[in-house]
């Protein structure tokens, strides 16, 4: 079976150790391949204890995909000296960088069914001269992807943004009918090949109460509500804008197949809220699936060996079926 690309994620962070206890866990059943570096993956399993053993490569015709082995596609030249644990670090963000150049040249080429991230460092990638804010915009501009969008799924919600990794002034100056009515078609189309014939959709509103009739704002009335209409008559079952503080409630209570939120953090915060340890990053419109955790680097904890990996896990198994379906990504 064709592999699934797992990256190590910022080197001084906890990507190392989770990736080390994701491959060793019993549970999981996929192939995988790590792009990152043997020497830190070495470091990081003297205080897992995982056992495995590394099989550096510089080809996916080399790995193994043996029992008890990870194999480690090995992606440019590492530091000469050992990066420290819970930094910040200009060449960890340069080497978190490569290490996801080469999982989007892999998974474009087919050389795997799919990509799994550990997290980067928005900070780090700035100090290595990494000119993109987070793995969403790398992943689009690298694969020419134009219409894409974050969703955020667990057992009990999924929730698109409509915009991401801005600040929160600029976020709302951002959100027009267009961009809105995109990300309520590509939400859709993403259902739809996701197995669901015909998905609910629910359009958050931006201010408080949906904005009260144009009381608290008219970005409700003027923008969202008109891209809720069009989507309607394009035959999507998408409804609102709802108020936010009780659509998420809905949604997971089984109203809603999906929520589209306004910005990060409303979104964010209820699926992160419902634990970390069961949430999925999904990146949907790229041309192959991509999945990663719903956390950073975690850089307090880096290197005591106490990181949680089931996030991880969850996102190998999210992008495992994901892959199995033939137009699930695209």
């Amino acid at each position: 079976m064709t592999p699934i690309a797992l990256t190590m994620g910022d080197p001084c962070g906890i990507g190392p150790e989770i990736v080390l206890r994701a491959c060793a866990d019993p549970r999981r059943t996929v192939p995988v391949v790590v792009i990152g570096d043997a020497r830190v993956l070495a470091r990081a399993d003297r205080f897992t204890g995982t056992g495995l053993v590394l099989n550096p490569v510089t080809s996916l015709d080399r790995a193994a995909y043996a029992p008890g082995t990870v194999d480690v596609l090995i992606e440019g030249e590492p530091p000469t000296t050992a990066l420290p644990w819970g930094a910040l670090d200009a060449r960890a963000g340069a080497a978190s960088f490569r290490y996801v150049r080469r999982g989007i040249e892999l998974a474009l080429s087919g050389g795997v069914r799919a990509l799994v991230t550990a997290p980067v460092n928005k900070e780090a990638l700035r100090l290595g001269g990494v000119p993109y804010p987070g793995h969403t915009e790398i992943l689009a501009d690298l694969t020419g992807t134009t219409d894409y969008a974050m969703m955020m799924a667990n057992d009990e919600l999924q929730v698109v943004l409509v915009t991401v990794h801005q600040s929160l002034l600029s976020a709302i100056d951002a959100i027009d009918r267009a961009r809105e009515l995109a990300t309520i078609r590509l939400t859709h189309r993403t259902l739809r090949r996701g197995g669901l014939p015909a998905p609910r959709i629910a359009v958050a509103g931006l201010n408080p109460h949906a904005g009260e009739n144009g009381l608290f704002g008219r970005e409700d009335l003027e923008i969202i509500a008109p891209a809720v209409r069009a989507a309607q008559d394009e035959g999507i079952r998408a409804s609102g804008p709802w108020p936010a503080d009780t659509v998420f409630m809905r949604a997971r209570a089984g109203e809603f197949d999906a929520v589209v939120a306004q910005y990060h953090d409303q979104g964010l915060i209820p699926v992160k809220y419902l634990g970390l340890e069961h949430g999925v990053n999904i990146t949907i419109g790229l041309p192959f699936v991509r999945t990663s955790v719903d956390h950073g680097t975690a850089f307090d904890i880096a290197g005591r060996g106490t990181a949680d990996h089931l996030s991880l896990l969850t996102a190998l198994h999210r992008a495992d079926s994901l892959s199995a379906k033939p137009t699930a990504s695209r």
